[in-house]
């Protein structure tokens, strides 16, 4: 089973949870930037994550330009920053020959990068605010979300885009598989846990189950995915996930991540319908994974430019965190920034 975490007491409290997602955005004016696409940034600086573990083969292996992408990130002007965990787990470490010991501390060393460079990074930008002519309410102290990708991306097969699991898979199966891991982000001291791409509503009970069993205190984001601007993308109701997701008092917004941007508009639409909890859209650039080749396929008019025309009706519609996922860069999330913050009066966090 590995090692005791000591999650802290705090961490573990029956109270209320902690709901950082809304105190930024009480700060920011109602509206914040997310981070945008690690992987292909990662790419972009020459890495090789042609790997089951996928960007998480850089904890291994490259980690100093974990921290560069971070950094690149919050310079674009990001109020939230994913750890390099998404394709993380405990499993896949062991697969390659690791000790359960060693795949936890990856897992944490994911959160105390991602934590590090924020830091670095805030105190750089006061330094300058406070010394010289700056531009205070450009940035914020951001937040730092321990990503969980879904079953589908651990099995490394493009399942997570289709949410076909079998049916030997089970909701008990499903909350036994991200046990551990959970636990070991929280124990790293994220300010929230990211689940991503969720492609089904068997994944999202088992998580909703999880965090209740755990009594983990520290917040939850839930970003499911979907292929048709209706459903997710297994084919369950968008309406009914949302649903069980309002319910839950440890999940603090909802959202949709890794989905065409031109779907994303009537999701926003559809969930704004069943929560009142903030809800955050990171769409990709619109394109098309090959899960056979494992490989992005690019679609004509997939560029920064197109996918930024969208940002102000999706904000009007409800999205209060907008960001982007696979295939955009920290030129997309600048540009973002400029759309949002020209209406959006920004206070720097204090």
């Amino acid at each position: 089973m590995g090692r005791t975490i000591d999650v802290p007491e705090d961490t573990l409290q029956e109270s209320e949870t902690s709901n950082v997602v809304l105190e930024l955005l009480k700060q920011a004016g109602g509206c914040v930037v997310t981070d945008g696409g690690f992987a292909t940034q990662l790419e972009r600086h020459g890495a090789n994550i042609n790997d089951p573990l996928w960007s998480a083969v850089c904890l291994i292996t490259m980690p100093d330009l974990i921290r560069k992408v971070h950094r690149e990130y919050l310079e674009a002007g990001a109020a939230v920053i994913s750890t390099a965990s998404y394709q993380a787990t405990i499993q896949g470490f062991e697969m390659r020959g690791l000790s359960t010991k060693d795949s936890e501390d990856l897992l944490q060393l994911s959160v105390r990068i991602a934590r590090e460079e924020r830091d670095r990074f805030w105190k750089e930008y006061q330094n300058k605010v406070h010394t010289g002519p700056g531009q205070a309410g450009s940035y914020h102290h951001a937040l730092v979300a321990a990503s969980i990708g879904s079953y589908g991306a651990y099995l490394a097969d493009g399942s997570e885009y289709s949410g076909d699991y079998g049916s030997f898979v089970t909701v008990e199966k499903l909350k036994n598989f991200h046990r551990r891991r959970l636990l070991v982000l929280a124990d790293a001291g994220p300010d929230l846990l990211a689940f991503e791409t969720i492609p089904c509503k068997l994944e999202i009970q088992a998580l909703v189950e999880l965090l209740d069993e755990e009594k983990i205190r520290i917040p939850a984001w839930v970003a499911l995915n979907s292929k048709d601007g209706v459903n997710v993308v297994n084919g369950d109701s968008l309406t009914d996930c949302v649903g069980l997701l309002d319910n839950c008092t440890k999940v603090v917004a909802v959202g949709i991540n890794c989905t065409p941007p031109r779907f994303i508009l009537d999701l926003i639409r559809v969930a704004r319908k069943v929560t009142s909890k903030p809800i955050m859209v990171y769409p990709n650039s619109g394109e098309h994974y090959d899960a056979v080749i494992k490989q992005w396929v690019e679609c004509k008019g997939s560029t920064d430019t197109d996918f930024v025309s969208h940002v102000q009706e999706w904000r009007k519609a409800g999205a209060q965190l907008i960001g982007g996922c696979c295939r955009t860069t920290p030129n997309t999330i600048r540009a973002i920034s400029r759309v949002l913050y020209e209406h959006t009066q920004v206070y720097a966090a204090k």
